[in-house]
């Protein structure tokens, strides 16, 4: 592997807050339920500080870079008061510069339990929300175990508006528990007519260790989810939205954060359960923080920072992985400046996907074609 310049790979910031009010059955993530709905301010407190002494372990990784983008993810980050923000992004800029107009997201759920209105994470320095709506119908949000009612999403996404944010994502999930092709449709009219500027919209999986896994709901029938990827998209497109990764659609630009990640960027990472990664001279490497909270605290934050070089025989599909879900895939430079190997290792393999019309590859970029993204999943093989 050539020697990697680490200057030459953005880096951007997860910060995990593992809390929620409620365990949604679908849900496999780390996050884990808060007695009566409310996050104690004493353990706010103690959790932020962590998360600060976390944060000052990984600057060495930094190499002189500054913060590009910040996604506050969860659990339900809301469950965080914006003072506890202001705090935290004060003592965060104090020990490694944030990017002038730096892209700060903040997962958000619409629920009735959000600790402080809209207005003031927005003067807290979050520039852009993430809210898990999932749905706008009733029954599905029952069955998905959401604690919000359609009345509730429409207000949060209405109210972010008024408050002033600019970049409104809203987390729609199809393929639901008995879904129709017709609620599909209006899930995603209700979003963009109440003034959504980008829409993650995902078909719903079901995931091991997750209620759903255990007693499995039943979906709708592949000719119905067919139906509703075909009419759903079409809707999309005629109502201006741009797909420009598998499951993200915008009107405004791209989300920062997340074109980092597609790009194989870089990403410090703090809190409970955590995922980062970081490119050194030597190698990429990879680390994941101790999942529960309480394990989290009772260390040291040198006690779980564990970093995994990234093998030099699975650098092609840890690249691919992730370039190949952007539409527009990415500049073909980005190969060798972000793993370190020659793209001409790949000239066989790629010229291989071009001949069956799954690739389009030059020395400008590498991209899907519109059939590569279908059999998407196929096409990654090809690089394990």
């Amino acid at each position: 592997m050539a020697s990697l310049n680490p200057a030459l790979v953005p880096l951007s910031l997860y910060i995990h807050m593992p809390w929620c009010v409620r365990k949604c059955p679908y849900c496999d993530f780390n996050s884990h339920a808060v007695p009566d709905g409310k996050l104690a301010l004493a353990l706010e407190q103690t959790y932020l500080q962590a998360l600060v002494e976390d944060f000052k372990t990984q600057v060495e990784f930094a190499q002189g870079r500054s913060i590009h983008s910040v996604f506050i993810g969860g659990g339900t980050p809301s469950l965080i008061s914006a003072k506890g923000y202001v705090w935290l992004f004060s003592q965060l800029k104090n020990i490694l510069s944030f990017e002038e107009n730096c892209e700060i997201t903040l997962e958000a759920n619409p629920g009735t339990v959000e600790h402080d209105p809209f207005a003031e994470y927005l003067q807290a320095g979050i520039n852009r929300l993430s809210i898990g709506v999932q749905s706008f119908n009733a029954e599905h949000l029952k069955r998905l175990g959401r604690i919000h009612s359609n009345h509730d999403a429409i207000y949060a996404i209405q109210h972010a508006k008024q408050a002033g944010f600019e970049r409104i994502n809203v987390d729609l999930m199809h393929g639901l528990p008995e879904q129709t092709l017709e609620q599909a449709l209006h899930d995603l009219k209700l979003a963009v007519e109440n003034g959504a500027t980008h829409i993650s919209w995902y078909q719903l999986t079901i995931e091991p260790n997750t209620v759903f896994f255990r007693a499995q709901p039943i979906l709708p029938v592949e000719d119905v989810l067919e139906q509703i990827q075909e009419q759903g998209e079409a809707y999309l497109k005629a109502n201006g939205f741009i797909n420009y990764e598998v499951s993200a659609w915008r009107k405004e630009q791209p989300s920062a954060h997340n074109m980092n990640y597609w790009q194989f960027g870089d990403y410090l990472a703090i809190g409970a359960g955590a995922h980062g990664k970081v490119t050194k001279p030597d190698a990429v490497y990879r680390f994941q923080k101790t999942r529960l909270p309480k394990d989290y605290l009772a260390k040291t934050p040198a006690e779980h920072l564990h970093l995994q070089a990234v093998e030099s025989k699975d650098m092609p599909f840890e690249f691919m992985m992730n370039a190949l879900r952007l539409n527009d895939g990415v500049p073909a430079r980005f190969y060798t400046q972000r793993t370190g190997q020659p793209l001409s290792d790949l000239d066989e393999l790629l010229s291989s996907l071009r001949k069956r019309n799954l690739l389009v590859s030059d020395e400008n970029r590498i991209a899907c074609t519109e059939q590569g993204h279908i059999f998407l999943n196929s096409v990654l093989e090809e690089f394990l």
